[in-house]
């Protein structure tokens, strides 16, 4: 039985569709990431692009996670909600001048630079700003990530990242640049990995990497890992919190610290995915040729990741739950949305109750890349957000 069954009324008495947090899930979830993370003193930043929710980024900010942002106005939330600029880094392949600017003046902890000319540029600025601008460099492994197209970012057919070709060039420049200290190395391969063993490959490549810096004279105090650490989609009730006892000691097992060094993580989808769901209502049980369609009230607008990646989530008739019977029928739906889009579709065939016009869906795992990403095609009114302390 879904965990969401309790919220039914008052699910049923707000105006759908909304997306609704379960801020007590979030708080367990790093409560294990400091727990997890803590014997090894490493240091995790969240990543904003995941949900700039304000509520869920106090609670994020008061558990002592630093920011991973990659635009300006991440970093003027993350200035704003006090994360502290000694925390915030600042990545992204197409930094501003405005943006590195402002990022310069809050005295940022570190920019994560992905290519030759943005590292001349950021000099240029600090220059004019009478700064010195600490670096790390973000360096394309060639690491593939065995995830979706759209969301691996460790190849060289990546827009992301400098490659290992570049490195003595990159080196040669640094050389010249009076306005920027290079005080690491940052590597992101890739989202929503499920499969350990892709980690432990990139531990592999960042050693390689490493000792190709040492044999140069480079000590460098921090590495950032990155993310992409991705949660179980299909059950999102049995696996809630991710096991983060099993990511980091694996980091512990196989990447080569220096004494001096520090251990960045920059975690998105793993902290905030689990405790979000978009609620929506049945408008209309439409029967098809080959097919019946649960049309809802939210959409793509609400949630792209179907339509965009053919993402999965888990999907709910909450109401039948609430008044299941024994012997109830199922059926199978292909449950979509208002959008004037085939694409506005959040699952096909997917097993259900028999579900009526009014019914209360729960699409779950939507804390991540569901509120941030949503959009107002179709001029869709933007939708409101509720949080599980508002039912005490």
């Amino acid at each position: 039985m879904s965990t969401l069954h309790k919220y039914h009324t008052f699910f049923s008495n707000h105006k759908t569709p909304f997306y609704f947090y379960d801020t007590g899930l979030l708080k367990r979830t790093l409560d294990e990431i400091k727990r997890a993370s803590s014997p090894y003193n490493y240091h995790v930043h969240y990543a904003l692009k995941a949900n700039t929710n304000d509520t869920l980024l106090q609670l994020i900010k008061e558990a002592g996670l630093g920011a991973d942002c990659v635009s300006g106005n991440e970093v003027k939330k993350a200035i704003e909600l006090n994360f502290g600029a000694d925390k915030i880094v600042f990545a992204g392949v197409g930094k501003s001048d405005d943006e590195i600017n402002y990022a310069l003046q809050q005295n940022i902890f570190c920019f994560n630079c992905e290519s030759i000319p943005e590292i001349e540029v950021i000099n240029e600025l600090a220059k004019q700003q009478n700064k010195v601008a600490k670096i790390a460099l973000r360096i394309n492994p060639n690491v593939d990530a065995q995830t979706h197209k759209y969301i691996t970012t460790g190849l060289e057919e990546n827009k992301f990242g400098i490659n290992l070709h570049e490195l003595t060039e990159v080196l040669e420049i640094l050389k010249q640049c009076k306005h920027l200290k290079l005080i690491g190395l940052h590597f992101h391969i890739g989202s929503q990995i499920t499969d350990l063993n892709t980690f432990k490959n990139l531990c592999t490549r960042v050693n390689e990497i490493q000792h190709w810096f040492q044999q140069r004279g480079y000590q460098l105090e921090h590495i950032n890992v990155g993310g992409g650490f991705g949660i179980n989609y299909s059950k999102p009730d049995e696996e809630s919190v991710c096991n983060f006892e099993a990511f980091f000691s694996l980091f512990k097992k196989f990447l080569q610290v220096q004494p001096h060094q520090q251990i960045h993580f920059e975690l998105g989808r793993a902290v905030i995915a689990q405790c979000g769901s978009l609620i929506s209502r049945v408008l209309y049980i439409k029967k098809g040729t080959n097919t019946n369609f649960a049309i809802l009230d939210a959409g793509m607008t609400e949630l792209i990741r179907p339509a965009l990646y053919q993402a999965y989530h888990k999907i709910e008739n909450v109401s039948v739950i609430q008044h299941s019977a024994a012997n109830i029928q199922h059926f199978k739906y292909d449950v979509v949305g208002p959008i004037c889009e085939s694409s506005d579709c959040f699952g096909k065939a997917v097993e259900l109750p028999e579900t009526k016009r009014g019914d209360i869906i729960a699409i779950r795992s939507a804390g991540a890349y569901g509120e941030v990403m949503s959009s107002q095609y179709n001029l869709r009114d933007k939708v409101k957000s509720y949080f599980d302390t508002e039912l005490n």
